[in-house]
């Protein structure tokens, strides 16, 4: 047992954990070992719901940039460790790799058959939240009269050759972003206005930068004007709490993410997981997750401050759990993608 302790902290040593918390009673008699992508600030209120339904369970939580994470996630199953009892990320193609790879272990119950079969793959891969790819901007900074509500008027506010928004707009950099790469490959399957983009994005001096608290802090500083594919979840919490910042849907097509989660494989505490996952999908779990806004209403946004389109159904384009999103981590279609983006992103 010292030997594999060992082990494992010298895989984990490999990569960048982010932060830790525990949750519970320090002496409890279960204990949940959960990996996310999931800032702690939204996911943190959630785990309490859940652990309020749990008195004697103590929950370890462990964030994790979406890239480090995978690659654990990987290594622990390729060696047959036991790691986390749960791992859920927003880069859902990496998600489906893992399970792909027979990397996680089923878990059936009347909640996980309800999904639709969008958000649901194999039994082993389930969609949690309801999150847009969204822009914002600085209202201070732009005027309503310039607020792109669309790709297309995003377009027009870069093309300009003496535009005031040159080397002020903002992506995630898709290097060291899974879920950046994931929403801009999205992008490039679902979009016409993906070539100019990235045209527009190298001509005028767009910056690619990490994550999205980064991001948006940067837009409210006045750093950048706008921002482009920010996670809709955490813009509109920072929103709320900072009048500077306008968070708008795309109205030509919003892309539409579900976190998966995933038990994988060498799991301790299997069981434990699935009423965790149970949980999520449950009327008190959806409750929970929509005061953290990791559950978004797409109904016309009513009640939130999401500027979207009165058509919002039209517009919403879910990212669907499956494996066409296999093709996102081919190799050979990585690189030409990468090779791409590196030619809109000299500087990077």
């Amino acid at each position: 047992m010292r030997w594999l302790a060992l082990w494992l902290c010298l895989v984990q040593g490999a990569f960048a954990q982010e932060r830790v918390m525990a949750f519970g009673p320090e002496a409890a008699a279960e204990r949940l070992v959960v990996r996310s992508t999931t800032d702690l600030e939204a996911m943190g209120p959630v785990i309490a719901a859940f652990l309020e339904t749990r008195p004697t369970v103590g929950l370890d939580y462990e964030q994790w940039g979406s890239n480090d994470l995978y690659r654990l996630a990987r290594t622990e199953c390729a060696d047959g460790a036991a790691g986390a009892d749960l791992v859920l990320s927003s880069a859902v193609h990496q998600m489906v790799d893992l399970v792909n790879e027979g990397c996680a272990q089923p878990w059936r119950s009347a909640l996980t058959a309800a999904l639709p079969g969008a958000l649901r793959w194999r039994d082993e891969l389930w969609g949690v939240t309801q999150e847009p790819a969204v822009m914002v901007y600085n209202r201070d900074l732009v005027p309503e009269g310039e607020v792109p509500r669309s790709r297309f008027d995003l377009l027009d506010l870069l093309r300009p050759a003496e535009s005031r928004f040159r080397g002020r707009i903002a992506t995630y950099d898709i290097e060291e972003s899974g879920l950046g790469y994931l929403l801009a490959f999205a992008d490039s399957l679902e979009a016409t206005t993906f070539g100019g983009l990235m045209e527009s994005f190298g001509g005028a001096g767009a910056v690619a930068t990490c994550c999205s608290a980064e991001i948006i802090d940067a837009v409210i500083a006045g750093r950048f004007l706008v921002a482009y594919n920010v996670l809709g979840s955490y813009a509109l919490a920072r929103a709320a709490e900072d009048a500077r910042l306008g968070v708008v849907a795309p109205g030509d097509y919003t892309l539409v993410l579900s976190r998966a989660a995933m038990i994988p494989a060498g799991a301790r505490s299997s069981g434990l997981a699935g009423a965790f996952v149970d949980f999520l999908l449950s009327p008190p779990g959806r409750e929970a997750l929509e005061r953290a806004l990791l559950i978004v209403p797409l109904d016309g946004a009513d009640g939130t401050l999401l500027d979207m389109p009165g058509s919002a159904a039209s517009i919403r384009r879910p990212i669907a759990l499956g494996p066409a999103l296999l093709l996102a981590l081919d190799a050979q279609k990585r690189a030409l993608f990468r090779a791409r983006w590196r030619d809109s992103f000299p500087l990077r």
